[in-house]
């Protein structure tokens, strides 16, 4: 994977950190995505934050 489009999601609950990537030609804004936090059990929004 290349490591200029990693992106790194973090909970809105807690803690907890996710790498992914996104299309940014397609994909302008921020993504929120609703993951499995596993920290808490549960499912919570994850937010785009700086590396």
């Amino acid at each position: 994977m290349s490591q200029d489009r990693l992106l790194r999601l973090k909970s809105t609950k807690s803690n907890h950190v996710i790498w992914t990537r996104k299309n940014k030609k397609t994909v302008q804004r921020k993504i929120e995505l609703t993951k499995f936090d596993p920290t808490l059990r549960k499912r919570v929004v994850f937010k785009e934050t700086k590396k």
